[in-house]
């Protein structure tokens, strides 16, 4: 079983792509084709999917069953002692809104306290 999930490609790619696997929601594809036309669709996608993200899942034979592979995408894969986990960004606190502040309001310090 093989899907691959495009996320802001070309028209043209997911006409493609309707050659070879069913689209069975907008920008989802799957079938069963061989692994050598997979490896092939698979080089067609990275090379047409221009500013866009692809991802490619399947079938094989390993722990989890299946593997994937990632184009443009901030989420990596990673291999964990024979695992294949994702790895996301960190995102620290630098990028919180400055304009919250930790702690009560004063509307509620006034609600809270009885200040009026």
């Amino acid at each position: 079983m093989t899907v691959i999930v495009l996320t802001n490609c070309p028209p043209g790619l997911r006409g493609f792509l309707t050659r070879w696997l069913l689209e069975i929601s907008a920008d989802v594809f799957i079938g069963n084709p061989s692994s050598r036309i997979r490896d092939l669709l698979w080089d067609e996608v990275q090379q047409y999917a221009g500013q866009g993200r692809a991802l490619l899942a399947y079938a094989t034979n390993n722990e989890q069953g299946f593997t994937f592979r990632t184009h443009d995408h901030t989420w990596h894969p990673t291999d964990h002692e024979g695992l294949t986990l994702i790895r996301r960004p960190n995102i620290g606190t630098s990028q919180t809104s400055s304009a919250t502040k930790p702690g009560w309001s004063a509307a509620s310090k006034r609600r809270r306290f009885g200040k009026r």
